[in-house]
């Protein structure tokens, strides 16, 4: 039967750590290939067994990680419980023996799902799979299911490897933080995070190019989330960070999402306020779709906001003179909203 498989290739893939953050993606691994076994090829219900150790090879280890016959977790979970540390460490070593081919089980679905069920089942293990997601770390936080073992290593991992981890996520948080899927594991990991230390500075990186981020696709959401965790301290330097910059932000549609959120909230909304009141900036968001929402909303917060209606008052009367412009302007809120409260 192992005739039946092909060869794997591999070469060696390091991921090399420079200063500063990556202008471009990083490139895909190459040197690896794996040609996938033929129609008909299976294995026994249960091969994690002495005879399948005794002829273990990438080949085997690659089918066993990534099959489809059992896409259910139960029965992988079962086979992996039954194994005692000298195997459970030959598979750890097996599978992390190469960054390529570790790379190329992390990405499969399966094989994400997999790996996960063995991180935190000792630490010797442990220490393979943090090694190995460390070397391709940037690969597998920005990919759709290699990072959801990043983050399982980051939760179950004791406090070394989770500070080796946590120290590469801090070097890369901005690439991370402006990736597709990265944004959304940066995202489970911030909130997540049980050390305090850690989180703080991920909280000070993030306020520090709240400008950068909140203007990005994928960054925003970032900055979104961090808001909504109602850090105070995290919250005030982001509000400090974009103090000058809430206009600007208004007319763009990503930066419109964060103005907009710093509105519902008391501690910043009446900062924003006072900013879009100074001048004769109003008038820029009110020819702006993005601007115009954002008006409407500061409209209705502060109508609603008793202590300060200085804040309301003020926004109607300098809103006042485009009133009759802004009716013959199709679908204005502004004008829906001051045509409702006279």
């Amino acid at each position: 039967m192992l005739n039946a498989s092909h060869h794997l290739r591999f070469a060696a893939a390091r991921e090399p750590i420079s200063e500063g953050y990556p202008a471009v993606a990083p490139p895909h691994p190459r040197g690896f290939s794996v040609k996938f076994l033929p129609p008909g090829f299976t294995l026994s219900p249960s091969p994690l067994t002495n005879s399948f150790f005794t002829a273990l090879t990438p080949q085997w280890m690659f089918y066993v990680m990534t099959n489809n016959i059992d896409q259910d977790a139960a029965p992988f979970k079962e086979m992996i419980s039954k194994l005692d540390q000298r195997k459970l460490r030959t598979m750890a070593s097996l599978l992390t023996s190469d960054s390529d081919y570790f790379l190329m089980i992390a990405r499969n679905k399966n094989g994400s799902k997999r790996i996960q069920k063995l991180l935190g089942k000792s630490d010797d293990v442990d220490t393979l799979f943090a090694a190995a997601i460390l070397r391709r770390f940037l690969h597998i936080i920005t990919d759709k299911y290699a990072s959801y073992v990043a983050r399982r290593g980051i939760a179950v991992f004791n406090k070394k490897k989770k500070e080796a981890m946590y120290e590469r996520i801090l070097h890369y948080a901005l690439y991370i933080a402006r990736d597709k899927h990265g944004c959304l594991a940066l995202n489970d990991i911030i909130t997540d995070a049980d050390d305090l230390y850690y989180r703080n500075k991920l909280f000070d990186v993030i306020a520090h190019k709240a400008i950068l981020l909140s203007n990005d696709a994928y960054g925003n959401f970032v900055i979104q989330q961090v808001l909504k965790l109602n850090d105070l301290r995290c919250k005030n330097n982001i509000v400090v960070s974009l103090r000058g910059h809430f206009v600007d932000l208004s007319i763009q549609r990503y930066g419109s999402y964060i103005v907009n959120l710093l509105l519902e909230m008391e501690e910043s909304m009446v900062v924003v306020v006072e900013e879009l009141l100074e001048g004769d900036r109003l008038m820029r968001l009110t020819r702006n779709a993005y601007g115009n929402f954002v008006l409407c909303k500061a409209l209705r917060v502060t109508q609603k906001e008793m202590v300060r209606t200085d804040l309301f008052w003020g926004l109607v009367h300098k809103l006042k003179p485009f009133h009759n412009p802004l009716r013959r302007s199709r679908g204005s809120n502004i004008a829906s909203f001051f045509d409702s409260i006279r």
